[in-house]
């Protein structure tokens, strides 16, 4: 019960801190004139996996990498097959062709990259330097076209802030001269404490969850790896799931795969990435023979479901929901 109890007081320091860090940070960058694009696709875009990333920094620096890349694996896994399925199920998902082509196409390949990280090399310095270089070089793509292009669909990581926001598409964070003005007048002082006390929220959650599932995976005999990929990764995943299922209430559905996709490709690239580059750690083995080929199944089922016709309809939905509990049917010893 104890263990549960920690587990649970992690989950919700991980949700309120990072709620608050983005908004805090968002009012920061208002204030000092930052671009709304450019809030939205970085401050947005790294603020809504700051569970994720706390999470699998601390569990690699504690000595659990079985946490730290089931958590990434897991998550990507339960976006889509739980998160998107669920969300289809409630309202069928119409799919932009430019878009989906573009972003869909690079969650199946980050999840090849991780496949072969998995099988050939450690995840080091080197490494995590590397993916997180192809976080980078992939968000500047998106500033550009939205920027230049924006008639060609909105990318991955802007509708992964607009499902943030709960707003319409177009209205993706308050912008312009009334509401920099609107911000200066509220001062800086409170959203930056908001930042940082969020920030500190998600550290202490992040703690809390890790010491949480590795004394439950102890008690109850199961893998670290196996507890990471299930009850961890669904817990820094909640975001995603309320994000996408209001997106999806609000007829957005679209939204919501957007944000699903960008938090796959965020999650490999930048959550592995600086997990790599801070605390270096190495793929389990039990990670590479099944689950990060599950993710990566998961990825193409995503890919070609999207392309029937370029819409998730109810039924598809409900296939890969029904796959997800296959997948913890298998999983969970038994």
């Amino acid at each position: 019960m104890t263990d549960a109890i920690v587990i649970l007081a992690g989950f919700l320091l991980l949700i309120a801190g990072g709620e608050l860090l983005v908004r805090g940070s968002v009012k920061v960058a208002t204030i000092a004139g930052m671009s709304p694009l450019l809030i939205g696709i970085t401050l947005v875009g790294f603020g809504t996996s700051m569970p994720e990333l706390v999470t699998s920094v601390q569990a690699s620096l504690a000595g659990s990498p079985g946490i730290a890349i089931g958590n990434v694996v897991g998550s990507n896994i339960a976006n889509i097959l739980l998160i998107l399925g669920l969300t289809a199920a409630l309202a069928p998902i119409a799919v932009s062709s430019a878009a989906f082509q573009r972003d869909g196409v690079l969650v199946v390949v980050t999840a090849i990259v991780f496949n072969f990280v998995g099988l050939y090399l450690p995840l080091d310095r080197t490494v995590g330097a590397a993916l997180l270089v192809m976080l980078i070089a992939y968000l500047w793509l998106a500033y550009r076209q939205e920027r230049f292009a924006p008639s060609e669909g909105h990318m991955a990581p802007i509708e992964k802030a607009q499902a943030f926001e709960g707003i319409e598409p177009e209205e993706l964070i308050p912008s312009g001269d009334a509401a920099v003005a609107a911000s200066a007048r509220e001062g800086i002082v409170i959203p930056l404490l908001m930042a940082l006390g969020g920030l500190g929220l998600v550290v202490a959650g992040g703690k809390l969850l890790v010491d949480g599932a590795t004394s439950l995976a102890r008690d109850i005999g199961v893998s670290e790896t196996v507890i990471g990929l299930t009850i961890v990764a669904i817990g820094t995943s909640l975001p995603e799931l309320v994000t996408s299922a209001v997106a999806a209430y609000r007829k957005h559905a679209d939204v919501a795969l957007g944000n699903i996709m960008g938090s796959c490709i965020y999650n490999v690239l930048g959550i592995a990435g600086a997990t790599g580059l801070i605390a270096p750690t190495i793929i389990p083995a039990e990670v590479v023979r099944f689950d990060s080929l599950v993710m990566l199944a998961a990825s193409f089922a995503m890919l070609v479901f999207a392309r029937t016709g370029f819409r998730l309809n109810r039924l598809e939905g409900a296939v890969l929901l029904a796959s997800y509990f296959v997948y913890l049917w298998v999983l969970w010893p038994k």
